[in-house]
């Protein structure tokens, strides 16, 4: 009796947890596929946040036109993508970390990199690790090659050298007049060392240019008043500096309270987001930052990004919207078109690309890098404008000097 009661109450219990199950393809019932993930590590967090602002939208729209169109077709299967977003906070370690948690924890076939050498290398060393393939759009191409034979990641932007040329190339086509004596300013990072140790210097001896002071500060700091000091005695026209941008809004402020205003100020990296200009007010007139994109350049998709990113923010447009959607894009377009999620054979679509975006003509070398076109961008009026190469497109030149006596109160 006891016996046929145990029975019963377990067949009973049986019968009632195999109908909460959910159907099983065998019962004859339909599965949407899965999502296929992607993962992404930026700075969202720390000095670099204003670069991180400009990738997040740039990965998130090119994610969007492409869910969009109805997804990416993957062995006959239309799938949808979803990105998962991590902030790096501006720390290579954690950069690498979150490539890590995105293969293992996320289950990501592919990944999208960060901003600057240090966090776009610890991401991509980790990507390597983890045998998945990962694009980048904010490395110097210089830096990026040195630091291994890459196998699982690429990486999209500019030759450093090129940068370097492109101010020195301009003043001579737009016959900017100075006493041809440069002051240089740079961070001891990576970026700073490169461009401000060798690169500028290098560039101005060719161009017959005299750097009359040279002077290397770390990465933290926050009070320049012996440099700019320093350089405001050196009696130059010129003042080229490369720092991270909350380093350049604090040196933009300390050169107006020093009363040094040189006739042409490059202030290279860290001036270029928004959110320099936002934070020095009309003292970001007349600075120039090097570029590699404007929405009036003629590649295909480069004016309706600008106009996407506008409508979408209400904010200025910054050229890291453009190399960030391409970054993004080249790696959806190799998915679509290998077909597949084998990591192999997407890694060897993206090897294969070949095509113009908005940010200009993509083709990878051997060694895994795309070499953008160079540009000089300046300052004027809360915008950032072409000033060359020249086109019937670009701005005039404005000096820092003749901005500073234009502003209100001059």
């Amino acid at each position: 009796m006891r016996s046929n009661l145990k029975l019963a109450l377990l067949l009973a219990a049986c019968s009632t947890f195999c109908a909460c199950q959910p159907k099983t393809a065998d019962s004859g019932a339909t599965t949407a596929p899965s999502d296929i993930v992607i993962g992404a590590t930026i700075p969202l967090s720390g000095a670099l946040a204003g670069f991180g602002s400009f990738q997040k939208w740039g990965y998130e729209h090119a994610v969007a036109e492409i869910n969009a169109a109805g997804g990416l077709r993957i062995e006959g299967t239309m799938r949808k993508v979803r990105l998962v977003i991590r902030d790096d906070r501006t720390d290579a370690n954690v950069a690498a970390a979150n490539i890590d948690s995105l293969v293992s924890a996320e289950h990501a076939v592919a990944l999208l990199g960060s901003c600057t050498p240090p966090l776009v290398i610890a991401a991509s060393l980790a990507a390597e690790r983890n045998a998945t393939p990962i694009v980048s759009g904010c490395a110097p191409l210089m830096s990026f090659r040195a630091a291994k034979q890459w196998q699982w990641a690429w990486d999209l932007f500019f030759n450093e050298p090129e940068l370097a040329e492109a101010p020195f190339k301009a003043w001579r086509d737009l016959n900017v007049a100075s006493n041809h004596r440069i002051v240089i300013m740079h961070d001891n990072g990576a970026d700073g060392t490169v461009v401000g140790e060798q690169l500028w210097p290098a560039m101005a001896a060719r161009y017959g240019y005299t750097v009359v002071a040279n002077l290397e500060f770390p990465t933290d700091t926050t009070d320049f008043n012996a440099s700019v000091q320093q350089a405001h005695r050196a009696g130059a026209d010129i003042l080229m500096v490369d720092a991270v941008t909350p380093q350049m809004v604090s040196i933009r402020k300390q050169l107006a309270s020093a009363g040094y205003t040189p006739k042409v100020l490059v202030m290279e990296k860290g001036a270029e987001p928004t959110q320099f200009a936002e934070a020095v007010g009309p003292l970001a007139d007349g600075v120039i930052v090097g570029g590699y994109w404007d929405a009036s350049f003629s590649h295909a998709g480069a004016a309706e990004l600008a106009a996407a990113y506008s409508a979408e923010t209400q904010h200025s447009v910054s050229q890291h919207i453009a190399d960030s959607y391409t970054a993004a894009r080249v790696l959806l377009d190799a998915i679509g078109s290998a077909g597949t999620l084998d990591k192999l054979k997407l890694n060897t679509a993206i090897a294969a690309t070949d095509r113009v975006y908005p940010v200009g003509s993509v083709k990878f070398a051997a060694d895994h890098t795309a070499a953008l076109s160079i540009a000089e961008l300046q300052w004027q009026s809360g915008q950032t404008r072409l000033i060359w190469p020249l086109s019937p497109h670009s701005a005039a030149f404005l000096s820092p000097a003749a901005a500073s006596a234009a502003a209100p109160g001059h």
